[in-house]
């Protein structure tokens, strides 16, 4: 039996893929949960067109992103967290908690899977940061200062 795949499933495909199942399994289980539908010419026409708004959402969210990356080029974001004297942070500063900064100093919400950080900083002082979105980089600097 033929289905289309209405969100991600492991070992099956991806989410608008159109597959070939047991007629058990589509019946029983993916169809019932609301995993997938059956593949009607219907559905086909509804897929296509499905397709097409979510390519389109997706670039209008990456134009966003790059027109928000160009404001944060050369910024200076300041923070400040809980040190020791010799400049060393209680707690590193991850991901999160840079993109939760962005989005509080310059209302720009950039995911943390664009902000390019190796490892959570753990001092104080001044850091350049990598955003990469799509085949652009900025790079902004991060000043921490103790609290």
């Amino acid at each position: 039996m033929k289905i289309i795949l209405l969100k991600d499933m492991a070992k099956l495909g991806r989410k608008f893929d159109v597959k070939d199942v047991s007629s058990g399994h589509a019946l029983n289980l993916l169809i019932p949960r609301g995993d997938a539908v059956a593949a009607t010419p219907q559905a086909l026409k509804k897929l296509e067109a499905a397709k097409a708004k979510a390519a389109a959402e997706r670039k209008v969210q990456d134009d966003l992103a790059l027109k928000s990356l160009n404001e944060l080029q050369g910024k200076t974001i300041t923070m400040s967290a809980k040190a020791n004297d010799k400049g060393h942070l209680f707690s590193g500063l991850h991901k999160e908690e840079l993109a939760a900064e962005l989005l509080k100093q310059t209302r720009l919400q950039i995911e943390t899977s664009a902000i390019k950080l190796d490892h959570p900083i753990k001092e104080t002082g001044e850091h350049m940061i990598e955003v990469n979105v799509g085949d652009k980089t900025v790079k902004f600097k991060l000043a921490i200062e103790a609290a």
